[in-house]
């Protein structure tokens, strides 16, 4: 049901502090970067760890105050800031793109942490703000409004609308024209909510107030917010026989002034108080957390003491208020209704436990109520349902998060886990158990992957079965990872702990459902998930030898993609007026009526004047415009080896879309030849009078007629599959270099055992050369390419260079060009990859 995926630990391990006391805190974003501290310290006699790979130490120094962010496909590559704070860093907090970081620490400081240039191994201090000497006990982003429902009773339906729907929710604050504002919200030690407001300008707006008259010791809070744009704080002082109170929190802005009110809300006092039995047992509330940041009416809490735990989970229900029987017998008024309070009810207590040290809750949007426990029973799905305890023995369980059975157990000590019901496992004494335990813990944005930080500053990342360890056939495993996928493609959330669970022999039916899910959807919803589709599908191919091509395949066609629409949006109509299509748009639209295998008779129906540009633009585009004059070439010169699925370019033969773009493609930059015969794409001709571009057109026409209906493909007649053989005695054929090497963990965390890795070490399979897998689709002489510019970089490159965290694509990170046409192109992949992932940085040696 859980197993290990892999371990991180620190090559030269530190001393640790052994202090209790210091809490370890995590944060996991949706985009896959992980944040951590640890309670390690470096001594002067004990240098611990290899500066090559943390930045800004000076040793000595104490780690609990630094922070630690490593993807989680390369978590070697640990970027380790020094991040200036005083005292112990208590609260980590990513904003909801997954791009900022919040810390906060002991000492009332608060800092905004951003990515330098876009790259996720390089942070900086962008914001701060802080209530001196108050230490922070809760952080949280406000709220921006976006609330997604997933619908786990309608995963069968073919409409995304209908299994993904956005559910009416008020942000925390809003700017004109209900824009939210951006901003924080942090609660202290002695019972201060401050909050700061990010305006557009960039300053800080900034207010405290006190959460009510009578100010007292806060322990532990925990935030969440309501739909119609309000706040809600819950806050212990730490003991379990005080009552735990609940607070509502309005922000606005009065006068370029931020304003904070404040008002009490019911109260409760746990349950295992009232208790004889177990009154003085757990003296300490040790966690507090409401369930979801968007249900402030559901509230889990945990009580413990050196022994043991014991977990409740409470609900906010209105309950109509008894009348004295005097006013019984009162006539009542037409229309009067009984009046309704709200009042806090227990939903269900866990039995004696070993003493927890960490919780971790789901971050999946699955409806809460009693109907949960059908749905899973009939649907066998169960990610969202669970929460996480970890134990000082080391182990985790799965909780249901309204009744609190436990669904399944995870024994740290050996690595392994068991079902609910083989009692004689869950039954077996540990008292000599493992001295590890995690002191921090996160669950993945889809609820399948678990992280956490142990004592020792180990990271450990743990799979959680869709399944929760029950017998699964196939189509239904799919079904449920499929389900994820879908909805990681309609949120943007990335879809790395979804691939965990993909074994090899399941991309191939992945791949055919997604597709046919995907083209069940209207066009609008097509459009928008066009690329994205796209990257999943590659992401899925690089996780099987077998479809290791296809992935290539997938990469070329986001290029191709960007490409095509970066030439297209260079056109302009030749009249002032807006015309009712864009000269793109009509472009298309005349490539496709006009079956022609002349292009310059395709060329005649054109207006021309719509296509006339400067010259400089058009050369600095001849890289972009090369590639797409050498792929046309390599596809229509492999297209007699089509039988061989393990050849790129195999999956672009009977996609009409792709090939009608490239014929589009072919005109345009015909076209522009006649202006500037410099940005024309270069080929290396045996005859002199070879007119290249009308060959390949030809020739690529007479393919794309074979698949334009993709219902009824046709395959290509044995003329075409001649004429294509003699390409190669024509024109010299390019060598490709589809992919740079995949360096991520993915493709190698299949098997069932746990890999080992080092922070500040990449990590290679024994034995195992990691150029295999995509040697054969590179270039003989290993040149190194940079893949958004189409340019050759040499064997040895000397520019510092960024690589896609997801599907490896590097680029260089300083920009060679200098003209508006490139920049533009340049501009588009500043922030993210063609596939949407993040950069990162990478020495020049790893280029």
């Amino acid at each position: 049901m859980m197993e290990i995926a892999y371990v991180c630990e620190w090559e030269k391990r530190p001393k640790s502090n052994h202090c209790p006391s210091i809490p370890l805190v995590c944060a996991w974003s949706c985009r896959n970067l992980i944040a951590f501290t640890t309670d390690l310290k470096n001594e002067e006699d004990d240098k611990g760890l290899d500066n090559a790979f943390i930045t800004n130490i000076i040793t000595p120094v104490d780690l609990s105050h630094m922070i630690h962010v490593i993807d989680t496909d390369h978590p070697w590559d640990v970027n380790s800031i020094n991040s200036g704070h005083n005292e112990v860093i208590s609260c980590l907090e990513w904003d909801q793109s997954g791009s900022r970081l919040l810390s906060a620490d002991g000492d009332g400081q608060i800092k905004c942490w951003g990515m330098t240039e876009h790259l996720v191994n390089s942070w900086e201090c962008t914001q701060s703000s802080s209530v001196d000497g108050d230490p922070i006990v809760a952080l949280s982003w406000l709220h921006n409004g976006v609330k997604l429902a997933l619908h786990v009773e309608k995963s069968g339906s073919t409409n995304f609308g209908e299994k993904f729907s956005r559910v009416k929710f008020s942000p925390s604050l809003t700017l004109f024209g209900g824009k939210p504002m951006e901003g924080w919200l942090a609660v202290t030690v002695s019972g201060l909510v401050t909050v700061s407001l990010l305006k557009p300008n960039g300053t800080l707006l900034t207010a405290s107030e006190s959460l009510c008259r009578l100010r007292g010791r806060v322990a532990l809070a925990d935030i969440a917010f309501t739909g119609g744009g309000n706040i809600v704080v819950a806050a212990t002082d730490g003991s379990s026989s005080s009552p735990v109170q609940f607070y509502k929190v309005c922000v606005s802005v009065v006068n370029e002034k931020c304003r904070i009110d404040t008002e009490l809300l019911p109260s409760l006092f746990m349950r295992c108080t009232t208790d004889p039995v177990r009154r003085d047992k757990y003296p300490a509330v040790t966690h507090l957390k409401f369930l979801t940041r968007e249900n402030s009416e559901q509230v889990l809490l945990c009580a413990s003491s050196q022994m043991g735990s014991i977990v409740e989970c409470w609900s906010l229900r209105k309950e109509g208020l008894p009348v004295n029987n005097i006013f019984q017998h009162r006539s009542p008024v037409v229309g009067e209704k009984q009046p309704m309070i709200l009042k806090w009810r227990i939903l269900s207590a866990t039995n004696d436990l070993d003493r927890v040290s960490a919780v971790a809750l789901p971050k999946l949007p699955i409806s809460i109520s009693n109907t949960d426990l059908k749905v899973a029973s009939d649907t066998k799905f169960f990610p969202g349902l669970g929460l996480a305890l970890a134990f000082h023995d080391g182990s985790i369980q799965i909780l249901h998060r309204l009744s609190l059975h436990t669904m399944g157990v995870f024994y740290g000590s050996s690595g392994s886990s068991q079902r609910v019901g083989e009692e004689p496992a869950i039954k077996r004494q540990r008292a000599g158990g493992p001295t590890l335990h995690f002191k921090a813990l996160q669950f993945s944005w889809t609820s399948l992957a678990l992280v956490g930080v142990d004592n020792h500053g180990k990271l450990h990342m743990i799979r959680v079965s869709p399944s929760m360890g029950q017998m699964l056939d196939m189509n239904t495993l799919l079904r449920h990872l499929l389900f994820l996928l879908e909805y990681c493609m309609v949120t943007g959330y990335d879809w790395w702990d979804v691939l965990l669970h993909a074994q090899p022999s399941m991309v191939h039916n992945l791949l055919e459902k997604l597709h046919e899910e995907y083209m069940r959807q209207n066009q609008a919803l097509q459009q928008v998930l066009s690329t994205r589709i796209v990257a999943v599908k590659a992401s899925l191919c690089k996780l099987s030898s077998a479809t290791a091509a296809r992935a290539c395949d997938f990469h070329a066609k986001l290029l191709l993609i960007a490409i095509s629409s970066t030439l297209k949006s260079l056109l302009r109509p030749h009249v002032l007026n807006t015309p009712d299509k864009s000269p793109g748009d009509r472009l298309s639209e005349i490539c496709a009526k006009n079956t022609d295998t002349d292009i310059d008779k395709v060329m005649i129906n054109l207006k021309t004047e719509e296509f006339v540009l400067d010259g400089p633009p058009l050369q600095s585009l001849q890289q972009l415009i090369q590639w797409v004059g050498d792929f046309v070439l390599y596809l229509l010169a492999n297209l007699p080896n089509q039988g061989s699925i393990v050849r790129p370019g195999f999956g672009f033969l009977r996609d009409g879309a792709s090939l009608g773009m490239l014929r589009e493609m072919l005109v345009m930059i015909r076209i522009w030849g006649l202006l500037k015969p410099g940005c024309l794409p270069i080929y290396t001709a045996t005859s002199d009078n070879q007119d290249s571009m009308f060959l390949l057109f030809r020739l690529l026409t007479k393919l794309w007629l074979c698949s334009r209906d993709e219902s009824h493909p046709q395959d290509p007649d044995e003329t075409l599959i001649d004429e294509c053989c003699l390409l190669p005695s024509q024109l010299l054929v390019p060598s490709m270099d589809w992919l740079p090497i995949n360096d991520g963990v993915i493709t190698k965390v299949q098997s069932k055992h746990p890999l080992r890795l080092q922070f500040g070490k990449p990590y290679t399979l024994p034995g195992v050369n990691p150029n295999a897998q995509v040697e054969v689709f590179r270039s003989p002489a290993s040149q190194r390419m940079d893949h958004l510019r189409c340019l050759h970089l040499g064997i040895s490159p000397t520019e510092d260079s960024k690589a896609c965290t997801r599907c490896g694509c590097v680029t260089m990170l300083r920009s060679p060009n200098k003209t508006n046409a490139m920049r533009q192109w340049e501009q588009r992949w500043i922030k993210n990859c063609l596939c949407g992932g993040l950069w990162r940085r990478i020495p020049s040696t790893l280029t």
